[in-house]
Parts: C-alpha cells; sequence; structure tokens
C-alpha cells in the first residue's frame, strides 16, 4: 500500500516503513507527525484518487532526526 502526501508544497509518495526529508515541521512532544493533505491512496489496481484531496484519510510518521 502507498498513499501520496503534499506537504511544503511538494508532494511524496510514501509506503510503510519509508524514511523522508522533508522540510522543517513543528512536531508534537511525541514525535508524532500527521499528514492530512492526502492526494491518493492505494494498492495495485486499488487507487483512490482525491479530488485534489481524499476527504478523511491521514498518513502519520514518526520524526527521526532534525537537522539544520
Amino acid at each position: 500500500m502507498f498513499a501520496v502526501i503534499k506537504t511544503g508544497g511538494k508532494q511524496y509518495r510514501v509506503a510503510k516503513d519509508d524514511v523522508l526529508t522533508v522540510e522543517k515541521l513543528e512536531v508534537k512532544d511525541d514525535g508524532k507527525i500527521e499528514f492530512a493533505d492526502v492526494l491518493m491512496v492505494g494498492a495495485g489496481a486499488d487507487v483512490k484518487v482525491g479530488k485534489p484531496l481524499l476527504s478523511g484519510a491521514k498518513v502519520t510518521a514518526e520524526l527521526v532526526e532534525q537537522t539544520r
């Protein structure tokens, strides 16, 4: 399963256990991040595309490191 998210004016294709480098974001104390701007979600031939965003979809992530 994969998703296409939008953050910082860019789009990223993400899947479970991916590690991404994105612009600096505000992160909660527990290091969890939620991306609510989900453009597409799918697996194989079963793909759902938003117009432009998917309603109710979200991607959660964990902060690994913050750099300058």
